[in-house]
This record gives structure tokens, sequence and C-alpha cells, in this order.
């Protein structure tokens, strides 16, 4: 008879915004799947109900559990109001660095509960920096995940490093990111002005931070599969040193309907509807829109969008905010267009056959989805490492059109507005042509690796083993 494994305890605590949570219930679930395995994630009351609906499906399919532990939110003690517990709440200046002070502030809350349950690993968001100490206190190891692409965290680090930023003078001229295996360019425009324009601010502490603690912990979780980015990969692991594993992509694991719908918030639109809306259209005609859940485009940016869509006659459908107002657009595009307002089952609408491209901010989960549906991408960045993501899209993978976005912004203004015109040219370069074809066969190329990688014997499948292995031989 074989020796029982010894059943290993992983925590995972991630950044309360729901780019951070999704993947990490994924991750935990993915986890869960391999016997003698169980899972913790420490969340905060009003975010629970992202991970209760998911985790009873989980439990009913007769995996190990995954137990939900309750930390306060410190809302009111970091000057926030009441109840504001995600980030999506807390997107103005001077209120996300007291998100991020609150955030903070939950130390002592983790230092109790590993110190009473001493869990073989604590898998911690990258903006808990603090918690590589916490978890050296009871000589747990610590895993940071940060939602990047192997990409993107080479890059910022050869920024944080180099500061090629310095070589130029102007905010609009390019600079080369050195060392890397292609040849990348940037402006200082498409970086946090924080990171450039002053020598001390608190997003270049807490970057500091970061990186002084993804030096201490245990080694890295990527959300990516070793096929897509292997230069990178090596790159990461070899140069930069870091001990990582790739695992994605996460989004992928959930198989069915049902799972597919219960990620993330509820969704605004029947998915009966949905399909039975796509199932009216051809093969490749529909442009899918949606810029993420922190993202507020201004009014004048929604006509401009909407006018490049009606210029453009492609059929799409539209993921806005509740609050959004787009005139009489919505009665002049029945048929042709379909509007969501809200939460849009993402992974649902990009594997149907009738989306032919995907209009997105470029954040990792999203472009990760798109690349794993053989989705080909328009690509529209406003912050964190999503001008990095544009890059990888469009120049390495080659897989996406830029609409044109040059400037680095979380409060979208005048001069950020991106105009119909350009939005048109995007939209009928990605869906027309040659080119359009050549970039639709490289991400269904893409597309079959990504799946493969996740089958047994696939990188990621084999790199998440061997890290469960060695989190096990720690363990005894």
């Amino acid at each position: 008879m074989g020796v029982e494994p010894k059943q290993l305890h992983v925590v995972f605590f991630p950044f309360m915004a729901h780019g951070h949570m999704i993947p990490t219930l994924d991750i935990a679930r993915m986890f869960v799947a391999h016997e003698g395995v169980k899972t913790t994630i420490i969340t905060t009351p009003r975010n629970a109900p992202t991970f209760t609906k998911a985790i009873e499906k989980t439990i009913k399919s007769g995996a190990s559990s995954i137990n939900i532990e309750l930390f306060n939110f410190p809302a009111q003690e970091a000057g926030l109001p009441e109840g504001c517990e995600n980030l999506e709440q807390a997107l103005g200046p001077g209120t996300m660095d007291k998100f991020f002070k609150a955030a903070a502030m939950l130390r002592n809350q983790l230092e109790q509960f590993l110190e009473k349950t001493r869990p073989n690993c604590l898998v911690a968001d990258m903006f808990f920096t603090w918690s590589t100490d916490s978890a050296a206190k009871f000589n747990i190891p610590r895993l940071v995940f940060h939602g990047h692409s192997f990409f993107a965290l080479c890059a910022l680090e050869i920024i944080r490093v180099y500061e090629p930023y310095n070589n130029v003078s102007t905010d609009m001229e390019p600079f080369i990111l050195p060392l890397l295996p292609h040849e990348i360019e940037l402006t200082r425009s498409q970086l946090a002005p924080d990171l450039w324009k002053y020598k001390e601010s608190e997003y270049k502490k807490r970057n500091f931070a970061i990186k002084e603690s993804e030096l201490k912990r245990f080694g890295v979780i990527v959300n990516s599969f070793y096929e897509l980015e292997p230069e990178y990969a090596d790159f990461y692991r070899q140069k930069l040193g870091r001990r990582a594993w790739h695992i994605g992509p996460v989004s992928l694991y959930n198989r069915n309907i049902e799972e597919k719908i219960q990620r993330g918030k509820q969704v605004s639109i029947d998915e009966h509807e949905c399909l039975k809306w796509f199932n009216s259209k051809k093969f490749n005609s529909v442009i899918y829109i949606c810029f993420g859940s922190t993202i507020h485009m201004i009014p004048p940016q929604l006509q401009e969008i909407a006018m490049g869509l009606e210029a453009s006659g492609k059929d799409f459908i539209w993921v806005v905010k509740n609050d959004d107002d787009l005139g009489g657009f919505e009665d002049r595009i029945k048929g042709k267009g379909l509007i969501i307002r809200g939460w849009a089952p993402q992974i649902l609408i990009l594997e149907h056959d009738a989306v032919g491209a995907f209009m997105t901010h470029c954040g990792w989960n999203s472009t990760l989805e798109a690349i794993s549906n053989g989705v080909p991408m328009i690509t529209w960045p406003m912050f964190a490492e999503q001008f990095y993501n544009e890059k990888f899209v469009t120049q390495i993978l080659r897989i996406g059109v830029p609409v044109g976005a040059k400037r680095y912004t979380t409060a979208p203004s005048l001069e950020d507005v991106v105009n119909q015109h350009d939005i048109e040219k995007a939209l009928r370069e990605i869906m027309e042509g040659n080119t359009a074809d050549g970039r639709r066969y490289r991400a269904k190329e893409f597309k079959k690796l990504a799946r493969k990688a996740l089958e047994e014997g696939g990188s990621s499948s084999s790199d998440l083993s061997a890290l469960i292995n060695e989190l096990r031989c720690l363990s005894t």
C-alpha cells in the first residue's frame, strides 16, 4: 500500500481588488485538486461573496475544502468611509494611499492567524510586502503572487535597476529597455509619473518594498505558461535570479458554464440571452470591448468609442459601467451591438466562436484570457503594468493592434481622449485583411499551447506539481 501524502495546508492572502482575488481563487482551486492539499483564503467580510459560491461548487465536486478566514478591514482607522473594503471603491489619488495604509494594518491579524494555524505555506499578494517578515516569524515560507506576466516582471525590474528613463530629455522621446531579449521601447509618458518625476514618492517606496520582499521570499507564482514567453521565464529565473513557478493560465481551470459565470461578481446579463445574441452572429465577426473593473471612461471618451464603432460597421458587445451615459447610442445600434452594464461573463464571451477581437485595457488577467481563447486584441493601456503588456501583445506575440494610448493615467482627462478615427482604424485593422488573418492564426496557436500547458505532463501542470512536492518536502 502506498504511503498517504502528508496533509499540506496552503494559505492564500489576495489583495482586495477583483483583478487580484479572482486569479487567487483559481489558484487555490488548482492546489486543492492535488491529493492531500487543503487551502484557506483570507479576505474581508464584504469581499467574501467573490469566493463563497465558487467554493461551494468545489466542495460539491468532491475536492478538498477551501476555507475562508475573515479579517476585519480597518477602513475608518485609515480615514476611509465605513464599508470601503475593495480597491474599486478607493480609486481617487488620496484615497488609494489610505486604502494601502488600511491594508498594511492587517498585519497583526495575519500574524495571530499564522501563529494559531501554522500553515505550510503563505501565498501573499505582492502588495502585502510585510507578509514575508510575518511568515518568517513562524518559519513559514512565503510565495508572492504578482498577477503579472514574466515579461512585465522582467521589464519592471530592468526599469527599477537601470532607470533608462533618465537617458531622454522629453516625456515622448523613446528609450530602450536594456538587456531584454527583444528591443523594447517605452516613453516616460507610459510610466507612472511617481516613478520618474520625483526622487521620493509613495509609489517608489511601495515599489522598493515589493522588490525587497520578493528577494527575501521563498519564490514567485506566475500566472503564465512557459511556451508563451520562454525567453522571459528564463531571463527572470536565470539572469535576475528569481525562483518562480508558472502555473497558468489559471482561468482555464474554470471548465463548466456555471464556473465561468460565477467567476467574480454577479453577472449583469442572463447568459442565455447573451449566448442567443452571439449565436445569431457570424464566425469571428464580433468585437468584445471591456476595460476591466477599475477603469472609468469619461463621457467624451465614451462618445468617441460609440462613434468609432458606428463608423466601423462591426458587430460588437460592449461592457460599460452602470452609470455611463451613452446618449441615444443604445437605440441606434439595436441588433448590431449589445451593451452590458456592470459585470460580464468574460470567459464565456471570449471563448465564443463569434468573437473575432477584444478591445482591452491590457490588464494581465484579461490579456491572458484572450490569449487562452485565441482572440487577437486591440490594446488600450491606461496604468499599472498595462503599457508593458501592450508591448508584449503587439510586438513580441504579434497578436494585437494598439489604439494609440500615449499616457499613463489613473484619472483620464480630455487630453487623454483617443479620437473616433483612431478607434475605427484599429477596429478595421484587427478584423480585415491578410495581416488580420496572420494575427488570428498566431492567436489560435497560442490557444492550443495554453491548453496543453495545463494538461497532465504539460509545462504548467508539471511546475505546479513540482512546487507542491517541494512544499511537502519542506514540511516534513
